[in-house]
């Protein structure tokens, strides 16, 4: 197993690995590395999706999306498809998986299988610089704050439109309007590293205890530092790529630059744990 760094923040390419033949101590060092790295982009790979569904259980049990359904001989795994017709892609802003849910995603592995010529790459960020890289000052306020979580399709259907519509090559199914928020600390505690990660994205509608006009100022800037480019990686997806990244440390965000392409990748997603709060040192 070969494990390259990508960026200075987060992310490496791994090759020299059969994800379904992995020995326990290969499969140990993929998860150490997953927790060091945020996000591995595994290379060559050629997958069913029973074979991915049996290496993702590696990581834990399988969540279900509740605004997407899965395929219908393999209900756990995904199919996110852009056709030559859409216009809007789904994964679209800085996001990480299933925050609009009280125990959402741990990890998310996601397997290319049709790319355009040219685009289509997914941009990453990490969490934990984004914490790190705050004033103490700042630090020692988002750790007392919790945030308001609602789905884009849930945020789609309050402003009276379709999220289903917008993604015509998907199985999508719109979520209802009032859907309830889900509220997490700001800065969640990772519970295999114990590091501090500035949990949020484009879910993230309010802070508990503050008026919109006061929250929406202080979440676009934390949003922003959150995505400074230094504090981000690019993958470059090639057919057989198989990229697993862990929610609880990093977003990320597919870029739309191809219109009138065709993109189709399979996703499956583990079950998470409700997220703990951090405390700033003094």
């Amino acid at each position: 197993m070969n494990i390259a760094p990508i960026a200075g923040a987060l992310g490496a390419d791994v090759s020299g690995i059969d994800v379904t033949a992995l020995s326990g101590n290969e499969f140990g060092a993929l998860r150490d590395a997953l927790h060091r790295y945020g996000v591995l982009a595994i290379r060559g790979q050629t997958l069913t999706p029973q074979q991915q569904l049996a290496f993702v259980k590696c990581f834990g049990d399988i969540h279900y999306h509740p605004h997407v359904q899965g395929l219908p001989e393999q209900p756990e795994v995904m199919e996110i498809l852009k056709t030559e017709t859409d216009k809007l892609n789904f994964g679209a802003g800085w996001h990480t998986d299933q925050i609009f849910l009280p125990e959402p995603a741990n990890y998310t592995c996601l397997y290319a299988l049709e790319l355009p010529d040219a685009g289509g790459d997914t941009l990453y960020a990490c969490m934990r610089n984004g914490f790190r890289t705050l004033s103490p000052a700042m630090q020692e306020l988002v750790c007392r704050l919790h945030s308001e979580n609602r789905s884009v399709a849930s945020q789609m259907a309050r402003k009276n439109g379709s999220a289903a519509a917008a993604f015509g090559g998907m199985r999508a199914k719109d979520a209802p309007a009032d859907e309830a928020p889900a509220a997490h600390p700001l800065v969640r505690r990772h519970p295999d590293t114990g590091e501090p990660a500035l949990y949020m994205g484009i879910h993230t509608v309010g802070l508990e205890g503050f008026s919109e006009a006061e929250a929406k100022p202080l979440i676009d800037m934390l949003l922003a530092h959150l995505t400074r480019p230094e504090n981000t990686m690019r993958l470059r997806w090639m057919p057989g790529t198989l990229a697993i990244w862990d929610n609880r440390s990093v977003l990320h965000n597919a870029i739309n630059d191809y219109q009138d392409k065709r993109r189709r990748m399979h996703r499956i997603t583990v079950v998470g744990d409700t997220p703990a709060g951090y405390t700033a040192a003094a």
